[in-house]
C-alpha cells in the first residue's frame, strides 16, 4: 500500500462505521426500501468523494467529525446516481463492486424508490443544523449540491449526454461532447466535494478557486481512468463487466483519442492539478498524492 491508499483506506473504515448509524430500520413493510438504500450505500466503494470533503476541509482546520455529515450527504447522492445508472433503462448492469446491483438484489421498483430515497435523504442530512452550526453555510452547501447534481450543467446533464452519445455513432464534435460528459457525469460531484470542504472552512476566494480547478482536472482524469480500465482493467478487481463502452458504441476519451493519447491527457491533467495546489504548501500533500492515485488505481 502507498501512503495515500493507506490514508484512504483508514478514512473509508472510519466513514463506513459512521455511515451505518444513518439507517435505522422502520418496523413496517416500508423497511424494504430502507434496506435497499442501506445495501446500495454500504456496498463497498473507495469513498473518494467523502475523503475529498474531509481532506479539503482539513486544509482549513476542520476536523473529520465536523465535515462528516457533509461527506455522508454527498455519498448518499452519489449512491443514488449509481442505483439509477445500473437500471435496465440506463446501463443495465447486473454487478456493482462485485455484488448484485440494487435492482437485481431487490427488484426494479424498489431500486427506483431506493435511489429516490437516497437523493432526498442527502438534502435532509445536509440541511440539518447538526451538519454545521451556521445556517448560511448549510444553505450554500444545499444550493451547491443541488446544482452539482442537477440538469443544468450538473450530473444529470452528463448522464443525458452519455445516453445521447450512445445513439450518435459519429457526433459532429466528439472532443467537446466527451469533455462535457466527463466533466459533468463524474467530475461534477468530485468538484462539489472539494468546494464543500472549502465552504466548511470559509476559504478565501483564491483558495476556493484553486480547489475548484483542482477538482475539475482530477474529475476528468478519474473518468478517463475509468474509460481506460474498461478496456484493459481486471474484471475481478473492477467487480463488474468490462468492455461495455465498446460494445455499446459509447463515445469515450479512449474511442476519440485512442488508448495511449487518453493516458497522456490524464497524466497532463493530474500534473496540472498538483501544480494548482502549491498555494497550500505542504498541507496539500495528501491531495497531491490522491491526484496520482486517480490515474494509477486498478479499480
Amino acid at each position: 500500500m502507498t501512503a495515500v491508499t493507506e490514508l484512504l483506506s483508514g478514512y473509508s473504515a472510519y466513514f463506513n462505521n459512521e455511515l451505518n448509524n444513518f439507517f435505522p430500520l422502520p418496523q413496517g413493510a416500508e423497511k424494504k426500501v430502507v434496506e435497499a438504500m442501506r445495501y446500495s450505500v454500504m456496498n463497498g466503494g473507495k469513498r473518494l468523494r467523502p475523503f475529498l470533503v474531509a481532506e479539503t476541509a482539513g486544509l482549513f482546520g476542520i476536523s473529520r467529525a465536523q465535515s462528516l455529515r457533509t461527506a455522508v450527504a454527498l455519498e448518499m447522492l452519489h449512491s443514488y446516481s449509481l442505483v439509477h445508472d445500473d437500471l435496465p433503462a440506463m446501463d443495465n448492469d447486473d454487478l456493482r463492486r462485485g455484488k448484485p446491483t440494487c435492482h437485481r438484489q431487490f427488484d426494479e421498483a424498489t431500486a427506483i424508490l431506493a435511489g429516490d430515497g437516497l437523493l432526498t435523504y442527502a438534502f435532509e442530512i445536509l440541511s440539518d443544523e447538526k451538519t454545521f452550526p451556521d445556517a448560511d453555510i448549510r444553505c450554500r452547501l444545499v444550493n451547491m449540491l443541488g446544482n452539482a447534481a442537477g440538469a443544468f450543467n450538473g450530473m444529470i446533464s452528463g448522464q443525458m449526454l452519455d445516453l445521447y452519445a450512445e445513439k450518435i455513432p459519429c457526433p459532429k464534435n466528439p472532443e467537446q461532447l466527451i469533455k462535457n460528459i466527463e466533466e459533468m457525469k463524474t467530475g461534477r460531484l468530485i468538484r462539489f466535494a472539494c468546494e464543500a470542504g472549502a465552504v466548511l472552512g470559509r476559504a478565501a476566494a483564491r483558495e476556493f478557486s484553486a480547489l475548484t480547478e483542482y477538482a475539475r482536472k482530477i474529475g476528468v482524469a478519474f473518468q478517463i481512468a475509468d474509460d481506460i480500465l474498461d478496456v484493459e482493467g481486471d474484471e475481478k478487481l473492477m467487480g463488474k463487466a468490462l468492455q461495455k463502452d465498446k460494445n455499446q458504441g459509447k463515445v469515450t476519451f479512449v474511442t476519440v483519442y485512442g488508448l495511449e493519447n487518453a493516458k497522456k491527457i490524464a497524466e497532463e491533467l493530474i500534473n496540472s492539478a498538483k501544480n494548482i495546489l502549491e498555494i497550500f504548501g505542504s498541507k496539500a500533500g495528501s491531495l497531491k498524492d490522491l491526484a496520482d492515485y486517480v490515474i494509477n488505481r486498478k479499480n
